[in-house]
């Protein structure tokens, strides 16, 4: 008996939504209709969703809080992602806090942002951010219909939580669609491996805390689903005078502190898997209780570089490191 050889992977890598894209298929062939076909998705994700770029729907949304807005159906998607994911972390996960993110400092892309001095530990100080008329549970008061999106006064929407792990999901599918081949899609970290069938392929992603270092990098195998990482070492800021990070409690309006600097994630989605990472951040010291309650398979590091996982996290491979298709 006889079989085919196995189709060659085919891997590219650009810029886009403001970090790298490593995009792998099975099928080499099916490359450029992936590549092709990501570029246009991402491309449109930012022009409706960007807090940044001014011609963005999610821009003239948050310019006219309070009233109704047509915007295109993909913000209206992506807003009701951030909302699903707000409703299942009771508020942990909160699209409404532009307005906070942008009295701290994070009000133009992060690469114009003065770099933090320096990396904090679990009891570093953070100055409270001035809350900018947002309050807290602003999330359940945002309209969202097929073809338009309220914003609550005194709110701004930021969809960094849900957004570019969306966009994973997204691209993912649609390159599913196109080509029939299996694929991964990672997004600056934020991972979908998607394809035809069971997803029997097995993907290798590599789980760490800086994508330009996988030395000490844990590998596992994805047949399908997301996996997500979130950590306050990296998106770093400083603002008068104090380091900021991205990942806000909403319940304080301040950077997220607690004993983890960096959490990860499996999920059936990227979404998914991203909601469990910034949850678990912004609860802190009860990180671990939250994800084992929600039965999520997750991989933390502490402030000490010591880790844990809960139960349902893999084991490692064995050394995928030649594979070309890994991605971080």
């Amino acid at each position: 008996m006889t079989t085919a050889p196995a189709p060659t992977p085919g891997v590219s890598r650009w810029w886009a939504l403001g970090t790298y894209v490593h995009l792998a298929v099975e099928d080499a062939g099916a490359l450029p209709t992936a590549e092709a076909a990501a570029r246009e998705v991402l491309e449109r994700v930012d022009h409706r969703c960007s807090r940044f770029r001014p011609d963005s729907d999610l821009v003239r949304a948050n310019a006219a809080a309070g009233r109704w807005v047509r915007v295109d159906p993909w913000l209206a998607a992506a807003v009701g992602v951030a909302l699903e994911a707000a409703a299942e972390t009771d508020g942990l996960v909160d699209p409404t806090l532009g307005s906070v993110l942008s009295a701290s400092g994070y009000d133009r892309d992060l690469a114009l942002l003065p770099t933090a001095a320096t990396t904090p530990t679990a009891a570093a100080p953070v100055r409270r951010a001035v809350p900018a008329a947002s309050h807290r549970g602003a999330w359940s008061e945002v309209g969202v219909a097929p073809d338009a999106v309220r914003v609550p006064a005194g709110c701004a929407l930021d969809l960094g939580a849900t957004g570019k792990a969306w966009a994973a999901d997204l691209v993912a599918r649609v390159v599913v669609e196109l080509t029939g081949a299996g694929v991964l899609v990672s997004l600056g970290g934020d991972v979908r491996v998607d394809g035809p069938g069971d997803g029997a392929v097995a993907w290798p992603v590599a789980v760490g805390e800086d994508p330009a270092d996988l030395g000490d990098a844990e590998v596992v195998l994805v047949t399908s689903g997301g996996v997500a990482t979130s950590g306050t070492r990296r998106r770093r800021w400083q603002h008068e005078g104090t380091d900021r990070h991205h990942l806000l409690d909403p319940r304080t309006g301040t950077s997220a502190q607690g004993p983890w600097r960096t959490v990860s994630a499996l999920g059936d989605t990227c979404v998914a898997a991203n909601t469990a990472t910034t949850a678990a951040l912004v609860v802190g010291a009860g990180a671990r209780a939250w994800l084992d309650r929600h039965h999520v398979s997750a991989r933390l590091v502490g402030h000490d570089g010591v880790v844990v996982r809960t139960a349902w996290w893999p084991h490692p491979s064995s050394d995928p490191s030649s594979d070309p298709r890994r991605s971080p």
